[in-house]
């Protein structure tokens, strides 16, 4: 019997896969045989290019590019270069995201911008020029969270961002539709890396007490739902939201 989550030969673009969810996911695939791209923003200090090439250390034959998702011409120059070195792409994962928390009075609206200008501008970038080199049969997978489904105090910019990409995920879906390529979202609940890592201590023992699994998540269980979603098993999925966190929120 085949093993339906091998990956060999596929190309898999993950946003933002220098470090935490992104950086698990993309090793993931590396593992299962696929040909990753590894994508990270730079900063000043050069720490997220660092972070890149660690990561490509564990993988064969890596891309690493540069490229800032809410920059329309960087991100069809990386679709270009994916297109030029691999051929095209099979499997994109949208996971690029920031978090400015602050209260609705006292947020700046720059602080409620760019939020949304990185996690929902940047995932309408990259789906936008990724339709030029997606092939037939393939998968987009969007990161939303189950902020952008419940909306949490102090994320009115990031949980506007996460509950946008979920209807920008069911549009994609119709639209892609037509060329056999399914599109669905992942949305976490608090998982034990990334940006949870953030949260007050005493906030985060509110919300596990609040979680009818009694504890966080595992990166691992939201790395398994993108490679689920990403495989044939979900070949007949398109347009659904998976929730993976505990049953912290049910819809």
């Amino acid at each position: 019997m085949s093993d339906l989550r091998d990956f060999s030969g596929k190309v898999v673009l993950i946003t933002g896969s220098s470090r935490g969810i992104g950086a698990e996911m993309i090793k993931a695939f590396g593992k299962r045989g696929a040909r990753c791209v590894v994508n990270y923003v730079a900063d000043a200090e050069g720490q997220n290019k660092a972070d890149a090439n660690s990561v490509a250390k564990e993988l064969e034959e890596p891309l690493v590019i540069e490229c800032d998702v809410s920059k329309p011409e960087q991100v069809e120059s990386m679709m270009m270069e994916i297109g030029d070195k691999r051929g095209g792409l099979d499997i994109l994962v949208n996971n690029s995201g920031i978090i400015r928390d602050r209260t609705i009075k006292k947020m700046s609206m720059e602080e409620f911008e760019s939020v949304l200008r990185v996690n929902l501008t940047g995932t309408f970038n990259v789906t936008q020029k990724a339709a030029a080199i997606l092939r037939s049969g393939g998968r987009i997978v969007n990161m939303s969270s189950v902020s952008g489904e419940m909306g949490l105090f102090g994320q009115v910019n990031y949980s506007s961002s996460k509950a946008a990409i979920i209807a920008l995920t069911k549009v994609s879906a119709r639209e892609f539709a037509r060329q056999n390529i399914t599109v669905n979202a992942i949305a976490p609940g608090f998982i034990d890396i990334g940006m949870s890592k953030g949260v007050p201590q005493e906030a985060m023992q509110s919300f596990i007490q609040q979680i009818p699994l009694g504890r966080l998540g595992e990166v691992n269980e939201v790395v398994n739902a993108a490679l689920f979603l990403a495989s044939p098993m979900a070949s007949y999925i398109t347009g659904h939201v998976l929730n993976v966190n505990g049953g912290f929120y049910m819809g």
